[in-house]
């Protein structure tokens, strides 16, 4: 697996990873969102064929970071499932059992519509809007914001953000991102089956593309500063 990028945030120490998500080394936190697990069987239930492979990557690849991060806990900032039960949430559940990590928790996203008896089932804890675990907030949404803001640096997701780069002779590519701001990091989502919503960096923004590997080229991922 590709090395994962150092970097302090308030200043705790964490790892960008090249398969989209954020380890929090004190706390042994894995950090990710936008799984939209069972995304793929929704839309094979709506009659639009994706293959079954593009699930099983995303789940192998979650595989692969428990096991390359060792974490105690999870956090997952929001659309763990896409819709409804279907089987590759039954898949998920039968992989969770098998994990070390029994820690997990969910902050709930717009996609997240199961009963919470069925998180609870799988020995997921849910967080409404918020989860707080000093000195970091938890959020679905980039923009929500608590009442009582105490200042605590948050941790997003929801939009998918991408970063576009520009080449010789008007090429250009995109790229999923971790977009930092002085007051919260918008991770980019986990699944590789989403869009990118282009992000625009403010002055004293820090964006950080993830360039995915490239096996036929034997290229290996990787977390560039572009920003």
């Amino acid at each position: 697996m590709s090395p994962a990028l150092p970097i302090d945030i308030r200043s705790q120490h964490c790892w960008l990873s090249p398969e989209r998500c954020l380890f929090w080394e004190e706390e042994r936190t894995l950090i990710l969102t936008d799984l939209h697990f069972g995304k793929t069987g929704h839309f094979r239930k709506a009659g639009i064929p994706v293959p079954p492979q593009v699930y099983l990557e995303d789940l192998h690849r979650l595989m692969m970071q428990v096991q390359y991060f060792q974490p105690e806990t999870i956090i997952i900032t929001g659309d763990l499932f896409h819709s409804r039960e279907n089987l590759e949430h039954a898949l998920f559940a039968r992989w969770k059992e098998t994990i070390p990590t029994k820690d997990v928790h969910l902050v709930r996203g717009n996609h997240d519509i199961l009963s919470l008896s069925s998180y609870a089932d799988m020995g997921i804890e849910v967080h409404e809007q918020s989860y707080l675990r000093p000195p970091f907030l938890f959020a679905h949404d980039p923009d929500w914001k608590p009442s009582d803001d105490l200042g605590h640096y948050r941790v997003s997701g929801h939009i998918h953000p991408g970063i576009r780069l520009s080449g010789i002779g008007k090429q250009s590519l995109r790229f999923p991102c971790f977009h930092f701001s002085a007051e919260q990091v918008v991770l980019p989502a986990f699944s590789k089956f989403t869009g990118l919503a282009l992000v625009t960096p403010r002055k004293g923004d820090m964006v950080y593309a993830v360039i995915p590997n490239d096996p036929r080229k034997g290229e290996t991922g990787a977390v560039i500063k572009i920003h």
